[in-house]
């Protein structure tokens, strides 16, 4: 099989003249099992719509999840999508792009003007150092860039499009850059005096009704910052400007990814600060079909889950049968997941979640009277809890009480006094994300143990998770802010001492 896979929206979008390559439609790639690819497959995605949660992005998703080397990454379809973005990368680049333009207007409009991208390549010769930087930063197969005069020249807008707009003119240049993209080894993107040691910012949002620490927490997150030589500062979304005035964000309001948490982890990340949650942890544990298809690829338990898009929607009743639990991909706190009985009710519910996202999760409904969360810290277990299912319901938040939400009692256990087979089970999952603070929700059912999710900004809350660890919980969250701050200190240390390459 081909070490390449080209993903289009319709297999007429690859025109009879183009060149002999593996293609593929959307459609069939996310319906076929991980196993039908190579797991070293290098996955090109050219779908038409890549929108949030839209096919094309879905294309990506899963390609990641399967473990395939894809482009456009997720990461980088939701850097693209928001000016605010993408705009944090691109201001180095200005100054180059002012220098370029200033000196040559031959041929320009006055004002505006469109670069078109293919895999970091681009017609004009003398434009092609910053279509390499910006196709480095954003590798994304094809994007037009528009620069604006607005006093000097600079970058006002990326613009990805699709294989289907390109004009017969384009295609020679799209098709030359393509293979000799395919033709490169696949590298990773790289990563890029005072009283007190560092200096932290926990975001946080006062007004969040389910915040993931209450303020009796976050005042213990500052006072035991504190003791160990941190300035722990609490910010808010109108801090965004200060952000690198701190060496560390540990964010401890619900992130979202079309949210300022996903843009506060982006922006601390380009600063090269620590950051916890990281923005690849955001955009991996949000969307629950990624966490679905990675657990399945790992072959880690779960309750039978199936991937529904418009057309498959009774595949849920004929694979798993009723009650079936649905899910929209992005929900957090119980929220955006329904219990089916019947068949009536699996159409209207999932009709209903499509009109958000183009797939959605079915789910086999195992009921426990609790759900284990297990915390985990650089890969290692953190905390023990069982939170109970609110009274008469089915979720451990109840969003549908009088009053507002309703939770469950909880019940935090040592680490030790935990099944072990959840604390394995936990920590393996946590570790497909990364190495950051997770919380792993599970059951233990006379099946064994399943996985539920993997979320990122787990509950830390004072009398709850630190029932057991008490202020040692909160010391060993900054213990390892510091241990990574150190660690990034002495790389940038080492960089400064290594000797400069012989110019000859």
């Amino acid at each position: 099989m081909s070490e390449h896979l080209l993903l289009v929206e319709r297999k007429a979008d690859w025109k009879e003249h183009f060149p002999d390559l593996p293609v593929a439609a959307i459609d069939d790639y996310l319906k076929e099992p991980a196993e039908a690819y190579p797991p070293n497959l290098r996955v090109i995605n050219l779908c038409r719509s890549q929108r949030y949660l839209s096919e094309g992005y879905y294309g990506s998703l899963l390609a990641e999840a399967r473990g395939h080397r894809v482009v456009p990454s997720v990461r980088t379809l939701q850097d693209l999508s928001r000016k605010a973005i993408y705009s944090l990368d691109t201001e180095g680049i200005d100054r180059k792009v002012a220098r370029v333009l200033g000196r040559s207007r031959v041929g320009l409009q006055p004002i505006v003007l469109e670069l078109t991208v293919f895999f970091g390549q681009c017609a004009p010769r003398e434009m092609q150092e910053i279509a390499g930087q910006l196709f480095s930063l954003f590798p994304a197969p094809m994007f037009k860039v528009e620069f604006r005069l607005q006093g000097q020249w600079q970058i006002h807008a990326l613009k990805p499009f699709a294989l289907n707009s390109l004009t017969s003119a384009q295609e020679g240049e799209f098709f030359s850059a393509l293979d000799g993209y395919l033709k490169k080894p696949w590298r990773r993107p790289p990563r890029g005096a005072r009283s007190h040691r560092y200096d932290l910012a926990i975001l946080h949002n006062p007004e969040e009704q389910l915040a993931p620490s209450s303020p009796a927490a976050l005042t213990r997150f500052v006072r035991a910052g504190r003791a160990l030589g941190v300035d722990v500062e609490l910010i808010q979304a109108r801090d965004f400007g200060r952000l690198a005035e701190f060496d560390a964000l540990f964010i401890r309001e619900t992130t979202r990814i079309d949210h300022y948490t996903y843009r506060f982890a982006r922006k601390a990340e380009a600063e090269r600060m620590v950051v916890i949650d990281d923005p690849n942890s955001i955009l991996r544990c949000t969307n629950k079909v990624y966490l679905a298809e990675r657990l399945a690829a790992q072959k880690l338990p779960t309750p039978k889950t199936v991937i529904l898009n418009r057309d498959t929607i009774l595949r849920a009743e004929e694979l798993i049968g009723y009650p079936v639990v649905l899910k929209i991909p992005d929900g957090s706190f119980s929220r955006g997941v329904f219990k089916a009985s019947t068949r009536s009710e699996l159409e209207s519910i999932a009709k209903k979640l499509l009109k958000e996202s183009d797939l959605i999760l079915a789910q086999e409904f195992v009921y426990t009277e609790f759900d284990w969360r297990i915390g985990v810290l650089n890969k290692k277990p953190l905390y023990a809890s069982q939170y109970l299912m609110s009274r008469k319901h089915w979720q451990i938040v109840n969003h549908e009480a009088k009053g507002g939400p309703r939770h469950g009692g909880f019940h935090t256990v040592d680490i030790g006094a935990a099944p072990a087979a959840v604390v394995r089970t936990a920590v393996k999952a946590a570790n497909l994300i990364g190495d950051g603070l997770y919380g792993v929700d599970l059951k233990l059912t006379e099946r064994g143990v399943m996985v539920i999710e993997v979320n990122d900004n787990p509950n830390l809350d004072a009398g709850v998770e630190d029932k057991i660890l008490g202020e040692a919980l909160y010391r060993t969250v900054m213990e390892d802010f510091i241990r990574r701050l150190d660690t990034a200190r002495r790389s940038q240390a080492a960089a400064i001492r290594a000797p400069s390459p012989d110019p000859a």
